[in-house]
């Protein structure tokens, strides 16, 4: 038996693939901790996780909340400099004390940490241990930076001086790509022919049963011939509203369809018969109900509904969204629109497209489905885990922090 902590952000969509793998873990007999927002673990996780609490109420993370109120104008590198400005390098600031205590309390064999939680590479790499990045997007395997030198060079220099900060200047690794492996939540079929180091395990996407509200009315989707949802997840707040009542436009004209359409910030103002408007929705299960999806391109959700062969129309508003709407097109699983540009009439158009049995979106899905269900998703990335335990082990996370406490003089 071998314990395994997972470092994660206060991100639904990126506690939920690590989710599932944690599960097979401690199924298999391991010990699972996680350093991370307690609310939302427990939530995803259950109310037995062993949590220790690493978001918590910080003046440095004032600006979080602005993830879910970022207008949609701004993309391209005005987001990315707000998402590390604003969140990541604040948020990894925040929590690399805790994260180090989670360390000494637990004394974990190996640490998964989420990309977007890039503290916890960096304190485990300062502490000698074995760490492993879960990238739960596909986002930086691809390079996103590669045609932007000024700005890979400018994020080079944000992520150097927060491992000044919070792990003495010790290490080289990129806290986004683990040297020990990284546990990539996609495969070919998806990703395409982009050139990969062996330490990149495609995996496939972590989809298991998770906690979901029970009041979701079923009997609405009876006798429908077929069924759209529309979501833009839970992290685009007020940019999603032009774009969702446009959706509920467009949808409520096309005969035979039903659609559901999460609105978690309360921004729909257009009705119709056939639409039901909801907050949040059980969305893995309902995606084995539904014809189509309309999204913003969200990685998780991409996965979940080309897992069940649902084909997609992607409007990707910024972060990794473009790249992956990019990957979606390319695989033929769906069709792209120009998120600020999508009317009522494009969307009806490129829903019709998709459900069009002739235009090949639905088999391309059901192909990338075939091939997420072959990589092996949880069972998988604990095979992969557990691989790393029959390695030369580093110094304990006791005696590694025994030794630095003599560096420095804190004993």
């Amino acid at each position: 038996m071998s314990r395994f902590l997972f470092v994660v952000p206060p991100l639904v969509g990126h506690i939920n693939p690590a989710v599932g793998t944690a599960a097979v873990l401690a199924a298999r007999g391991h010990d699972i901790a996680w350093a991370g927002p307690a609310d939302l673990v427990h939530r995803l996780a259950g109310p037995d996780a062993r949590v220790f609490p690493c978001v918590l109420p910080d003046p440095a993370l004032e600006n979080a909340g602005e993830l879910a109120s970022r207008s949609a104008d701004l993309k391209g590198p005005a987001a990315f400099q707000f998402l590390w400005e604003r969140f990541l390098i604040p948020l990894a600031d925040h929590m690399a004390p805790r994260i180090r205590t989670a360390i000494e309390e637990f004394g974990p064999d190996v640490v998964i940490a989420d990309q977007q939680t890039v503290a916890g590479g960096l304190v485990a790499e300062s502490l000698g241990l074995t760490w492993v990045t879960s990238a739960t997007t596909s986002a930086e395997l691809v390079d996103p930076l590669a045609g932007m030198p000024k700005v890979a060079a400018w994020l080079d220099g944000l992520i150097e001086a927060l491992r000044g900060r919070i792990a003495g200047g010790r290490g080289t690794a990129d806290p986004r790509m683990s040297p020990h492996g990284v546990l990539a939540h996609t495969t070919r079929a998806l990703l395409g022919p982009t050139p990969l180091p062996e330490h990149v395990w495609l995996v496939g996407p972590s989809v298991t049963d998770r906690p979901e509200s029970s009041d979701f009315p079923w009997e609405w989707l009876e006798g429908a011939e077929r069924t759209v949802l529309v979501s833009l997840g839970t992290a685009n707040g007020d940019a999603s509203g032009p774009f969702l009542n446009a959706a509920v436009r467009a949808l409520s004209d096309l005969p035979g369809i039903r659609a559901v359409v999460a609105d978690p910030a309360g921004t729909v103002t257009e009705s119709g018969e056939n639409i039901l408007l909801r907050p949040h929705v059980p969305q893995l299960p309902l995606l084995a109900h539904v014809d189509a999806v309309v999204c913003h391109a969200g990685h998780n959700t991409v996965c979940e509904a080309l897992w069940h062969g649902v084909p997609l129309v992607v409007a990707p508003i910024r972060d990794d969204q473009p790249i992956v709407a990019g990957q979606v097109t390319a695989a033929g699983a769906g069709v792209r629109l120009r998120f600020g540009r999508a009317d009522a009439r494009r969307i009806a158009d490129a829903v019709g497209t998709v459900l069009d049995e002739a235009a090949g979106h639905r088999e391309a899905a059901h192909a990338i489905g075939l091939s997420f269900r072959a990589a092996g998703g949880s069972e998988a990335a604990a095979d992969r885990l557990e691989g790393l335990l029959s390695r030369p082990k580093p110094p304990s996370s006791s005696h590694a922090c025994e030794q630095e406490q003599e560096r420095t003089g804190t004993r």
